[in-house]
């Protein structure tokens, strides 16, 4: 039975505290839920609560934030297919020019996170989250423009590329709003399935422009941008009917600055250039270099490449809960290295089979490597917290990490574009990149065993 005053709904068989305007429900009388959707005193670790009521208004944000993120990811990315299509409708670039219309997204979606961190907890990761997706139709309807008239100077498609960063911005935001919602055990799953549902997006896009900017008669790229439009509307509608606020999550600026002089926030940092960067890096390159090594084979493949990457992500978590994240990174970081080697060997014998095999290989690499990374982000944070206080502490300077640490990384997918550009224009060839990321990849993989698995460290016994 329940029983209604103006303002207020509570249930008979709980206590009657919740104050006027709140939801409090008998089955979690911890959780009190008030206007604007905002939840009070929310603790994922108390597993009475958790198993009562925690588990389901977590899985209720976890989906439509997966959702956001996917179309954040998908305009993040249009430009690495959008910029191979642009001669087809009459512009003329460079090489060099291609390869700063994909780096240019990644360059502002990396800066960009940190700020989208702290909007979380400053606005609320429901309020948050319909707004940022909002954001995503100014790049939506800008690409929708430009790619309408080819005598559009560089300068101005740059710009308009550079509003596809706001996308990227959208993860590390969705990031830190989930991993407030679940406890420990629970983190690597969830926060795996969120990320590996925003790195679709980059697949879908470069699987569905090539077939919407086709459809009907003659060649309408401009739908590459139009077609985000309903779906934007529709993820800020879901964001507003499902999702909640967290008063927990208040801004802890001082928790932030702990993760700011933590020596691992920056190591975690470094790595995440590796896994998740290497991962933006070829999913805005990999179209482009299709196009210009292999112009006979069909553009629509490359989506494959971000789609294995995608999919590895979640395994790279569980793993990394099973085996320990550090252990699952260098496997990954060695894998990777292989996977540019081949690359190297496939430019040798003009061989489409192996390139394009050694590339899967290190997408499947770098998901793994993102999901395993980011698993050890809480676990490291969370050695030493003993006590209930510090346990909290360490879950803000964990988040605050986050933050850090998807920003930082997402350089990489800066990094990664402008490599190849230079190492076209200084030696004709890819393969001077290819062969400085597999030393990069060897150091990172060292850098990961000498301070989390060799014996003696001191996080070696904490199995990170």
């Amino acid at each position: 039975m329940t029983v209604t005053r103006p303002g207020t709904t509570t249930t008979t068989s709980a206590p009657p505290t919740a104050p006027a305007g709140t939801t409090e429900t008998a089955t979690a009388p911890h959780v009190v839920v008030r206007r604007g959707r905002w939840i009070d005193r929310w603790d994922p670790e108390d597993v009475a609560t958790w198993e009562a009521e925690g588990r389901r208004i977590a899985r209720r944000n976890l989906y439509p934030s997966i959702f956001a993120e996917f179309l954040g990811f998908a305009v993040w990315a249009s430009w690495s297919i959008v910029v191979p299509q642009l001669s087809r409708v009459g512009f003329a670039l460079t090489v060099d020019q291609q390869f700063w219309l994909i780096a240019i997204p990644a360059l502002v979606g990396a800066t960009l996170r940190i700020p989208y961190t702290f909007a979380v907890p400053r606005f609320g990761g429901r309020n948050w989250t319909i707004v940022s997706a909002l954001l995503l139709l100014l790049p939506a309807s800008a690409l929708a423009y430009v790619v309408t008239d080819p005598t559009t100077p560089f300068g101005m498609l740059l710009v308009v590329a550079a509003l596809a960063g706001l996308g990227g911005g959208n993860f590390a935001s969705s990031m830190a709003n989930i991993s407030f919602f679940y406890p420990e055990r629970e983190k690597g799953k969830a926060l795996g399935l969120n990320a590996a549902g925003g790195n679709i997006g980059t697949a879908a896009v470069q699987l569905a422009v090539p077939l919407v900017i086709v459809a009907g008669a003659g060649l309408a790229l401009e739908r590459a941008g139009l077609m985000f439009i309903p779906l934007i509307l529709l993820a800020a509608f879901l964001a507003a009917t499902r999702m909640h606020n967290l008063s927990g999550a208040r801004a802890d600026y001082k928790a932030f600055g702990a993760a700011v002089h933590n020596r691992h926030t920056w190591i975690i940092s470094f790595l995440y250039i590796g896994t998740f960067g290497s991962f933006i890096g070829y999913s805005g390159a990999f179209p482009t270099l299709l196009a210009g090594q292999f112009p006979q084979v069909t553009l629509s493949l490359a989506f494959l490449g971000a789609l294995v990457g995608s999919l590895a992500r979640p395994a790279g978590g569980i793993l990394a809960d099973k085996l320990g994240g550090a252990r699952v990174t260098i496997a990954s970081f060695a894998t990777m290295a292989l996977g540019a080697v081949g690359a190297v060997l496939a430019l040798q014998r003009g061989s489409f089979a192996l390139f394009f095999g050694s590339f899967l290989v290190l997408f499947v690499a770098t998901g793994v490597g993102n999901g395993s990374t980011y698993r050890m982000i809480p676990a490291v944070f969370q050695v030493g917290a003993t006590t209930p206080e510090r346990a909290a502490r360490a879950r803000k300077a964990a988040a605050g990490c986050i933050g850090i640490a998807g920003a930082i990384g997402a350089f990489g997918g800066f990094l990664i574009p402008r490599g190849f550009a230079v190492s076209n224009s200084a030696a004709g060839s890819l393969e001077p990149a290819l062969w400085a990321f597999v030393g990069m990849y060897v150091l990172m993989g060292a850098v990961t065993w000498w301070v989390y698995r060799r014996r003696g460290a001191v996080l070696s016994a904490a199995g990170i």
